[in-house]
């Protein structure tokens, strides 16, 4: 994964990858070589996780990373970003997010981003992820920065998977970036 996925930030700033996961200790792994990376590369890192796995990947990072090189980790608790307004909110997750990285874009500040989405029940409408996604991945065309969306794969019916599938250019595949075959750009779709 190293190689290849750190190979495209550095030829092309604006990276939107899905990465689907199973298994928590491959979850912990990815994440947590995806922050060291973007750390060595001289990116901060925005980090939007849930309060139950943030210990286990803070503990990863400690053995990895200085307590200098920890102050470069902006951890967010995803529920906060998720449901800042009380719902699934796009517009709200989206205010919440361009507050965040407002900082970084004003002060010319590399940085990267990755996001372990999840809401608490299926009732959520999955239209709204997509709105959220379509707009998430013009935000990073504009921007200019790597952004890593998480998903559980057992949580994503298939009708989700397509949509997925069709607002990230990138597929984190094990340790593998595949383009997305079911890509449309943001300007593409109706």
């Amino acid at each position: 994964m190293e190689k290849k996925i750190n190979q495209l930030f550095e030829d092309q700033k604006s990276v939107h990858v899905l990465y689907s996961y199973n298994e928590m200790e491959s979850y912990i792994k990815q994440v947590v070589n995806y922050i060291r990376e973007g750390i060595f590369a001289g990116d901060y890192v925005i980090l939007i996780e849930n309060d139950r796995i943030y210990p286990l990947i803070e503990k990863e990072l400690d053995i990895l990373l200085s307590k200098d090189q920890m102050k470069l980790v902006h951890r967010i608790n995803n529920f906060d970003f998720y449901y800042s307004s009380g719902s699934y909110h796009p517009p709200a997750i989206q205010d919440y997010f361009n507050k965040t990285v407002q900082p970084y874009v004003e002060n010319k500040t590399s940085f990267r981003s990755w996001a372990h989405v999840e809401w608490t029940t299926m009732k959520d409408p999955l239209h709204l992820i997509e709105d959220f996604e379509k707009v998430v991945d013009e935000a990073v065309n504009q921007l200019s920065f790597p952004l890593i969306c998480a998903y559980k794969g057992e949580r994503m019916p298939e009708y989700l998977k397509t949509i997925l599938m069709e607002t990230h250019p990138y597929v984190l595949v094990e340790d593998d970036l595949i383009a997305s075959e079911q890509y449309h750009p943001s300007n593409d779709r109706k």
